[in-house]
């Protein structure tokens, strides 16, 4: 269940194509469909509805009174406040440091995997600041937020009922005192209203926790968009997996600060909008997880964007686009390439070439029973194309080194382009894409094997040595991704990102998290990651991923312009006509992005 898109669009593009033959695929990868895998959200969220119910029932039950008024407690509050402050502010204020976040995260309870996938989603995306350092919340150590440019909290496992808290006391008691940044995402904010008292929560804050429910009329309804800076964006959740969204009880009165509402929520079944984003003081709080049912115009942009507050709030509007040509292989059409290739020149227009420098179809699945294997040196006539796009603003990209594993179905027919090379999966009786987990080869010595073959057919074919990596269909293992790191000085796609990487403890081998960014991150791995983020041209439907047409593409990138310096980032099979490229290529530069360089990334 991968947290990209694989909703409305996908969330790794989907599927994949044989390089110049008519039986395609679709695009560079897909998953399951929550952006998870081997992740039971149905069962999260039925989990977290029924402690939100009882603690919704203990509320009532209570006869204690209500929040005192904020107008009595606003003197003594702040001071407390800033005296905490004092003790903990360094000395002296020396030159301005890279941003550092700390990622704080749950482990307890049934679902505590939940929350080392979600910290490394997280964390991904603070790498486009600076460091960041990575922590279950049962460590947090006084005084730690200090150390930092800014803390997220996320909240995946819901401290009630027959779950002790695992949040310390002092976290609570940080996060209220400090004046740095705190972005709280999803549960246990009433945990911590509880613990620094709800008044002077109330007080610093402007809205009360204790009484902030995922219900709201006793249903969490049916959130079905997000609305961000003028951008309208989508939440597309399947029934019985949906967890809620916390609509916080804003104060009205005196001495209660202005809560601002960065982003509404719209639930359609009434028509009502709460606070889906809201901040005051330090505090940022958002009201759900959303790394799980992501597409290219999700609610996700919000939080993507809202790091830049916390840890770069002077950087400037920016929007800048990138275009890559995809799975380019030896069966490639010399003169399919041209004609993009001359198109993309007289835009004045850089783009990436991603090529897979050995065509395997060992079944002869494309050529009539009969095995058939291609190297980039025996096509000297598309080598040549290769170097006449080089010299006219393209990029040359390793994708792979075959694209394909062995002579097995993997998923399709074992041929390049539409297979994995560095995972197993299956098409299941529902015409879906099942990840199955790595290879039966798979370690650091074989998959540098594969990256120096592919390397050295470029170097035979007379090419320069490519220094960005797509992994094909965007899957493999950590241990891959490692290996493509050392080699590579980015990776240009979506990825994969597996339990255990932050903690170090072995863990499901299949267990990940898939994500894509809406600009340049260092991630979890250490790898420079290039956006690849609102998809690419497929007009035709498969794998139960509908069509997606430049009107798609041009819609997503819409909808990331709410990020304030993010891209617009897609792919194209140049065995496509030109035209649904310059139609996209068109509508992207007439929101006002401009397209660059992957090398200049």
């Amino acid at each position: 269940m991968l947290v990209a898109a694989l909703l409305s669009g996908s969330f790794l593009a989907a599927g994949a194509q044989a390089a110049g033959k008519p039986d395609r695929h679709g695009g560079e990868s897909t998953g399951t469909r929550s952006g998870l895998n081997r992740v039971d959200l149905k069962a999260w969220a039925k989990a977290q509805l029924k402690a939100d119910r009882a603690r919704h029932d203990r509320a009532r039950a209570r006869t204690s009174a209500a929040v005192t008024p904020a107008s009595t407690t606003v003197t003594s509050l702040a001071s407390a406040v800033t005296r905490q402050a004092e003790l903990l502010a360094p000395a002296a204020v020396g030159p301005a440091a890279e941003p550092a976040t700390l990622v704080l995260y749950d482990t307890a309870g049934p679902y505590g995997h939940l929350g080392e996938l979600y910290a490394m989603a997280a964390a991904n995306l603070a790498g486009h600041f600076g460091t960041v350092t990575t922590k279950p919340v049962s460590q947090y150590t006084a005084g730690a937020v200090e150390q930092y440019t800014a803390t997220i909290y996320i909240g995946s496992t819901y401290y009630c009922c027959d779950i002790p808290d695992a949040v310390p006391a002092a976290f609570y008691q940080d996060a209220m005192a400090t004046t740095k940044p705190v972005t709280w995402i999803g549960a246990n904010i009433w945990n911590m209203a509880n613990a620094v008292g709800v008044t002077q929560f109330a007080t610093k804050y402007g809205w009360d926790p204790t009484s902030s429910y995922y219900e709201d009329g006793g249903s969490i309804g049916t959130v079905t968009q997000v609305t961000y800076k003028g951008q309208t964006l989508t939440r597309k959740i399947p029934a019985g997996q949906d967890g809620g969204v916390l609509r916080p009880n804003v104060l009205t009165g005196t001495g209660y600060p202005p809560v601002t509402r960065l982003a509404e929520g719209l639930d359609t079944s009434n028509g009502n909008t709460f606070g889906w984003a809201v901040r005051s003081s330090n505090l940022t709080y958002i009201g759900e997880i959303p790394f799980a049912y992501v597409s290219e115009s999700d609610r996700v942009i919000v939080f993507e964007d809202l790091l830049f507050d916390a840890l770069a709030p002077d950087t400037a509007e920016r929007h800048r686009a990138v275009v890559r040509l995809e799975d380019i292989s030896p069966k490639s059409e010399p003169a399919e390439l041209r004609a993009i290739a001359d198109y993309l020149y007289a835009q004045r227009i850089p783009y990436g070439i991603n090529v897979i420098p050995v065509y395997a179809d060992p079944n002869g699945a494309y050529n009539n029973g009969v095995p058939e294997t291609i190297r980039l040196s025996q096509r000297p006539q598309l080598v040549n194309t290769l170097k006449y796009m080089l010299a006219r603003g393209a990029v040359l990209m390793n994708h792979g080194y075959t694209h394909q594993y062995g002579n097995a179905a993997n998923p399709y027919n074992g041929v390049s382009g539409d297979d994995f090379e560095f995972y197993r999966a299956h098409v299941d009786a529902n015409d879906s894409v099942i990840y199955d987990g790595p290879v039966a080869e798979d370690s650091t010595a074989w998959a540098q094997g594969r990256v120096d073959s592919a390397l050295a057919e470029f170097a035979a074919a007379g090419l320069p040595r490519p220094h960005l990596w797509t992994t094909p269909h965007y899957a493999g293992s950590a241990t891959d991704y490692r290996v493509f790191s050392s080699n590579f000085s980015a990776r240009l796609e979506r990825s994969l990102y597996f339990a255990g990487t932050l903690s170090g403890v072995p863990s499901d081998p299949n267990r990940f998290i898939g994500q894509f960014f809406p600009y340049v991150v260092r991630d979890v791995y250490g790898t420079k990651v290039i956006p690849e983020n609102i998809g690419n041209y497929e007009p035709e439907e498969f794998n139960n991923h509908p069509p997606r047409l430049p009107a798609d593409l041009i819609a997503s990138a819409k909808a990331n312009l709410a990020v304030r310096d993010g891209f617009a980032s897609f792919f194209y099979h140049p065995y496509f006509p030109v035209q649904p490229l310059r139609e996209t290529v068109e509508g992207i530069k007439a929101l006002g992005y401009t397209f660059v360089s992957p090398a200049s990334l």
